[in-house]
């Protein structure tokens, strides 16, 4: 990857969000101030020539139109019982979940090789360097109609109908990593429960 020139600038910020952008920033490659402010201009800019846009910064926005085409399909089509639709989104979450573990393993990936080997050759799982399972983290409704591959109104309707534990049955046979989920009512989210 090519070094560009970087250029000093001052300039002034809102102090709640100079609080926020130091309390984001760490001296790992890829999240510095500095690249934290450089990712945000680019996603307000767009594309620049002589800027490369790192993976991370482009698999979200992959990420981004894939959440964006798979809503699109569900307002065209509310009935997921349609074969054309059931196919178009289990394609999508397949890749949604790709760039899910690619973007793990991007965030996972901010020491030096040296450090990535050993930590991975302990965890025995290049992708996981924590040695920990990956958490999942809880979901709105249409997050989790997504996940499911159903449509909003079908997952109320499971949710209300069902009780707590058919429902996570339910929901276990229709998630893709086999995780229940659990509606919690004091977020008004619905959580994983492996």
């Amino acid at each position: 990857m090519t070094r560009v020139e970087r250029e000093s600038m001052n300039f002034k910020l809102p102090k709640p969000l100079a609080i926020a952008l130091r309390k984001a920033a760490s001296p790992q490659p890829g999240k510095t101030a500095t690249d934290i402010v450089i990712r945000g201009l680019l996603r307000e800019l767009g594309e620049i020539p002589g800027v490369e846009v790192s993976t991370e910064t482009r698999l979200q926005e992959l990420e981004k139109e894939l959440q964006q085409l798979r809503s699109s399909i569900f307002s065209r089509d509310n009935n997921p019982t349609d074969s054309r639709a059931e196919e178009k989104l289990e394609a999508l979450n397949n890749r949604v979940a790709k760039l899910e573990g690619a973007l793990g393993a991007i965030q996972n990936n901010n020491f030096g090789a040296s450090n990535n080997h050993r930590r991975y050759k302990n965890s025995g799982n290049p992708y996981n360097q924590s040695g920990r399972p990956p958490q999942i983290e809880a979901l709105d409704e249409q997050k989790l109609a997504l996940r499911l591959n159903v449509n909003i109104p079908t997952l109320k309707e499971k949710h209300a109908t069902l009780d707590s534990g058919e429902f996570e049955e339910w929901s276990k046979n229709r998630d893709r990593g086999k995780y229940m989920w659990r509606f919690n009512e004091k977020d008004g989210l619905y959580h994983p429960v492996k």
